[in-house]
């Protein structure tokens, strides 16, 4: 296969695999994050920037598009993309595309064994054997999820995924949507309030954007109430963080299985002190199959676009 000519800049760091791809297929590849003195790399490169390969994580700002003004796509490893300014980039004709359900099934994997983790209290637990506490007595009783109500905050790709799974579990498939699915043996709810109310797990699978910032905050963590636990794999911002951290100091809530925060990286917080609470740090797609199928399609994105004048997955929002 001959290697095009476009230049592409990867902002931040991919997987090996991802970046040995992209280097097969195209004749440069600037390493934006290895590059000492990026502001006069911009100056004497900008012009060649053709696409850039970037990263949920790490995203794509107004202020570096800008700066491009030779650039024509924008190709993302990750499904959500509220990092990457693409109203400003569908403003100058720049394509944006992410990598939609190649990750679906271990982001829903994650999410419920973050649910198993706070209903079984795993860390707890393991930590009773390791500490030698297991001889003083037996470890106190935990939550079944057999007949609980799993409500799912966004009932896409990923919340689908999640149901099945929770399904499996024995537990009652509640969700609320944009609209009604009718999908039986799903009990559609308009408001995340009453699911909230009505849920026994509330777990957040909907997308970054102004009308989910803060959705869950004191009210609906109340309407969750002492039995109920939250689990987030979506975004950070869709929780208010100090309502949440108020919330389980008070227990108004059970606990919580976070992988996802509003500031990340999360490397100090008081959720880290409270036992009720797993945290995992924004891994859910973080396994070594589904990062090669999310950077195969980044890259996949990048040279079809080149190669034909169509990406495969571009973004509307």
């Amino acid at each position: 296969m001959q290697k095009l000519e476009q230049e592409i800049l990867m902002l931040g760091p991919q997987i090996d695999l991802y970046v040995q791809e992209l280097e097969s297929k195209f004749s440069k590849v600037h390493k934006f994050w290895q590059i000492e003195d990026q502001a006069s790399f911009l100056k004497n490169h900008a012009d060649n920037i053709k696409g850039l390969a970037t990263s949920g994580g790490t995203g794509a700002k107004k202020e570096l598009i800008a700066q491009l003004p030779s650039l024509e796509i924008i190709a993302s490893s990750g499904v959500g993309y509220d990092s990457i300014d693409v109203s400003y980039a569908h403003s100058k004709n720049i394509i944006v595309t992410n990598t939609p359900n190649v990750l679906n099934d271990c982001v829903a994997d994650t999410g419920m064994m973050l649910i198993y983790a706070v209903a079984r209290q795993l860390v707890n637990a393991d930590h009773f054997v390791r500490n030698g506490v297991w001889g003083k007595g037996a470890y106190p009783l935990t939550v079944s999820l057999k007949n609980k109500v799993c409500g799912i905050a966004g009932l896409g790709n990923i919340g689908l995924e999640v149901a099945k799974r929770a399904q499996a579990c024995g537990m009652k498939i509640y969700y609320t949507s944009r609209h009604d699915k009718h999908i039986e043996g799903y009990q559609y709810v308009e408001d995340i309030e009453i699911l909230a109310e009505q849920s026994d797990f509330l777990i957040l699978t909907l997308p970054s954007s102004p009308d989910t910032h803060h959705l869950v905050n004191a009210e609906v963590l109340k309407r969750l109430g002492p039995q109920g636990f939250l689990v987030n794999i979506a975004r950070g911002s869709v929780v208010d963080e100090q309502a949440l951290i108020a919330a389980l100091k008070n227990q108004e809530i059970a606990g919580a299985g976070l992988d996802v925060f509003e500031k990340e990286p999360c490397i100090q917080s008081e959720l880290f002190d409270m036992k009720q609470v797993v945290l995992t740090p924004h891994y859910a797609s973080g396994t070594r199959e589904t990062r090669r199928a999310m950077g195969d399609l980044a890259c996949a994105n990048l040279y079809e676009y080149f190669s034909q004048r169509k990406a495969l997955t571009p973004v509307s929002g």
